[in-house]
């Protein structure tokens, strides 16, 4: 009977767990507000200084080997400036001039012959290596490719030394080789189809490389799951090189042809070690005819007309193929 008042008691007078212990929290940092800026600022500035530094050399290093000579060109075309003195305006004289140029319809007219025949030879021979190279069943492709390669890494100063010394008339090795066969020597350098045959032959050596790799990239990225299907349906390699791989590299092939056309029309430095244009001016490029009438003659005014023009037909030719390439590749 006088126990329960006492446990009351107790339970009253003895304070709750939770209350023994309140909850503590930690002050609380002001930080200041140009502090806060200034750590906000410091990564824009850093993810921002490079790009812009990278973008504004290249601009510059654009306008300083690009754009000024171009434009200075321009202005001397409209001139008779010939390397040193006075100039005067002469108009459009120069281009007057050069449309009534004989030598210059033949040195673009030899120029166009080129590019048709070397366009098509660097193509099939550059597709036709990387075709071989790409198969799976190929052995020593590794060394193939350097072998492949090393040509583009010459200059093409040296890439026309090497086929001078090979094709030279009197000392060339190939004649060496026919003489020792018991044939005679054939005349590579005199006679103007054979040394065009021969500066074709430099080009597709020199410029095979480089698109042989644009080639082997392209092929690979076709889906394997396109030549799966096709032989099971009964197609054979040519069935499928035809209706899937050359569809498939169409955006390669466009950009293969653009610049091998663009550096045929620009051919200078391999043709001027190889032949000097020869034999006489039967093989002068355009390129050649501009060097000649700018530096020899030191018609410095007429020669940047001359450039101009090429710079214009290479325009159109550009435009044209990226037409081209567009209207394939949305039809495909």
């Amino acid at each position: 009977m006088t126990m329960a008042p006492v446990r009351a008691h107790t339970e009253q007078t003895t304070p709750p767990a939770a209350a023994a212990a309140p909850a503590t929290t930690a002050p609380a940092t002001t930080v200041p507000a140009s502090a806060a800026r200034t750590r906000r600022r410091r990564p824009y500035g850093r993810h921002t200084l490079a790009p812009l530094l990278l973008t504004g050399t290249t601009i510059v290093l654009f306008a300083l080997f690009f754009v000024w000579p171009g434009a200075l060109g321009l202005a001397y075309s409209f001139t008779d400036y010939r390397g040193l003195g006075d100039m005067d305006f002469v108009g459009l004289q120069n281009y007057q001039d050069l449309f009534v140029d004989q030598d210059f319809y033949s040195a673009l007219t030899r120029t166009g012959l080129y590019v048709v025949l070397s366009v098509p030879l660097t193509y099939v021979v550059s597709l036709a290596i990387a075709v071989l190279l790409v198969n799976v069943h190929a052995k020593g492709t590794a060394a193939a490719k350097i072998v492949f390669f090393v040509p583009w890494l010459v200059s093409p100063i040296v890439t026309g030394v090497i086929w001078r010394w090979l094709f030279g008339e009197s000392f060339g090795f190939v004649n060496y080789a026919l003489g020792r066969l018991g044939a005679g020597p054939v005349a590579w350098a005199s006679d103007a189809n054979l040394s065009l045959l021969v500066v074709l032959l430099a080009s597709a050596w020199a410029s095979t490389a480089f698109n042989m790799l644009l080639f082997m990239a392209a092929i690979r990225n076709v889906p394997r799951s396109y030549y799966e299907a096709a032989q099971l349906d009964g197609a054979n390699g040519w069935q499928r090189f035809r209706a899937i791989t050359l569809p498939g590299i169409a955006p390669t092939s466009f950009m293969v042809v653009l610049l091998t056309t663009i550096g045929s029309m620009k051919e200078f430095a391999m043709v001027q070690a190889l032949n000097g244009g020869g034999p006489g001016t039967e093989n002068r490029l355009i390129v050649q005819y501009i060097y000649e009438t700018g530096f020899n003659r030191a018609q410095v005014g007429y020669a940047s007309a001359v450039s101009m023009v090429l710079m214009a037909i290479l325009l159109v030719i550009a435009l044209v193929q990226l037409r081209f390439e567009r209207r394939a590749t949305r039809d495909f």
